[in-house]
């Protein structure tokens, strides 16, 4: 563990390029998934968003079935012994392993695993516990097939990154191994949304009213939105697995991340904080375009090795 415990990416470059994309986003995301449009039609929308997504070579996919749930598994050629369970971000209401083929067959590739993307339930069908205990059921079926703890990565994006930490934290409650890591690219991890951060450049992707409506029907009412199953951040984080988080600075959920690397810290824990300038959330949806997400995707497959190799 001798690596930096914070890095700041320099200047990402490609100022066409960001301009174009940042545009786009901002008309064909922010601009839609939001309210008024209903969750059935936001689905769509990401779908039809991420449908291009093309995988890198030597990455074989396929479908299947994990802790009663469907799954995709993103293998490299000549397999793997270690498993990254993957948890797809979406607010809690949208996204599916299929809308983020980019990061995780890309992971794959890159650090040489075996990357297994839950379909987990969505609310508003399925509110929360339903998510969490998917991921948690996940967890449990990879121990019974015979991976050790060691060989296990819990990783997520936005939504997916406060179900990874609140799957540590349950898995730490059921008595069971921690992973030999956690990844979270610009987790959520405050549930309230008391401490939004407001870019100079704007947030090209998520409208707060988008986060507001995804609030209200993944939370079940009466229960304080501060609750430590809900939002991370307000957890005892003692005691997880050593833990990569990247978040960039043009996002309102930036000090979720910011806060959350205090936190940890604070509690004893190891913590490594990237943080990306000049980019947005979960930009490392567009590896394979932007060369800072292709940056910061070999940094998330080197923390993946060098955990599994220390702890195995």
């Amino acid at each position: 563990m001798n690596a930096p415990v914070e890095f700041t990416a320099p200047e990402p470059g490609q100022p066409v390029l960001r301009a174009t994309l940042r545009g786009a986003l901002r008309l064909l995301f922010r601009g839609l998934m939001r309210p008024p449009l209903p969750v059935g039609l936001q689905r769509l929308v990401l779908r039809g968003l991420t449908a291009s997504t093309l995988a890198p070579r030597g990455v074989l996919r396929e479908g299947g079935q994990i802790g009663g749930r469907p799954c995709e598994w993103h293998r490299p050629e000549g397999g793997s012994h270690v498993v990254v369970l993957y948890l797809h971000g979406g607010a809690f209401i949208t996204g599916s392993p299929a809308t983020h083929r980019a990061i995780t067959a890309s992971l794959a590739k890159r650090a040489g695993v075996a990357v297994c993307a839950l379909d987990y339930r969505l609310a508003p069908e399925h509110p929360f516990p339903a998510g969490r205990d998917d991921a948690v059921a996940a967890y449990q079926a990879l121990l019974e097939a015979g991976y050790p703890a060691s060989r296990l990565v819990i990783g997520g994006d936005s939504a997916g990154g406060n179900l990874s930490l609140v799957t540590a934290l349950q898995i730490r409650r059921l008595g069971l191994p921690q992973p030999a890591g956690l990844i979270c690219f610009s987790p959520a991890t405050d549930l309230s949304g008391t401490a939004q951060h407001n870019p100079p450049a704007g947030d090209p992707l998520i409208h707060p009213a988008w986060v507001e409506q995804a609030m209200d029907l993944y939370c079940p009412p009466g229960l304080d939105r501060r609750d430590p199953a809900l939002s991370p951040l307000f957890a005892d984080l003692a005691g997880l697995a050593p833990m990569l988080v990247q978040v960039a600075e043009d996002e309102i959920l930036r000090d979720d991340s910011l806060r959350l690397a205090e936190r940890v810290r604070a509690a004893g824990g190891w913590v490594r904080l990237e943080r990306y300038p000049g980019l947005w959330h979960v930009f490392q949806a567009h590896t394979g375009v932007l060369r800072t997400a292709d940056q910061a995707l070999a940094s998330a497959a080197d923390f993946i090795c060098k955990h599994v190799e220390e702890d195995a």
